[in-house]
Parts: C-alpha cells; sequence; structure tokens
C-alpha cells in the first residue's frame, strides 16, 4: 500500500493524505478546510480508482480562486501516478 502526502495550494485545507493500494483510494483524509464537505468527499472516494476520480474531480474551482479541495485531490492523485509511472518505468531499465 502506497501513503501519500500532498501539501495543497490556494486553498483552505493544508494537507493530503492518501492510501492507495492497487490503484484503489484505501483512505483519504484532509487537514483543515470544510470539514463536513471534506469528510464527504473522502467519504466518497474510499474504494474508488485513482483515474475516476481524477476524471470527476480535475477542475472543480472554489468561488473565484483557480482551484478547490478536490481540484486538489485530482493534482495529488495525478502527481502520484505520475511518481509510481516513473518507477515502474526504472524497473524495466
Amino acid at each position: 500500500m502506497d501513503t501519500v502526502r500532498y501539501e495543497t495550494k490556494g486553498v483552505c485545507s493544508s494537507l493530503i493524505e492518501v492510501k492507495i493500494e492497487d490503484n484503489i483510494i484505501k483512505d483519504l483524509h484532509f487537514t483543515g478546510g470544510c470539514n463536513g464537505n471534506l469528510q464527504g468527499i473522502s467519504t466518497l472516494c474510499l474504494g474508488m480508482d485513482v483515474n475516476v476520480v481524477i476524471q470527476k474531480l480535475k477542475g472543480i474551482r472554489c468561488g473565484n480562486k483557480l482551484t478547490s479541495c478536490p481540484d486538489q485531490l485530482a493534482n495529488c492523485l495525478l502527481e502520484y501516478l505520475q511518481e509510481y509511472n516513473r518507477k515502474e518505468k526504472q524497473k524495466t531499465l
């Protein structure tokens, strides 16, 4: 199981922690932000494929901000996938 810690940018939450196994979100926690909404997002994302979550949340904005906590989660997962793919590529070299 991989554990990802992502420091958010431009939103009220400050940190996202995700546990991923076989590309499935097993645990998700936001530090800070709108507690009820982020608990809801966390619960909805449990058991979902990382790619599906990215597809659904990427580009969501919060008010006048260019990003949102859901968008930051998508960015977190994109970074995770890039790093995972980089490591997998290195294994084959």
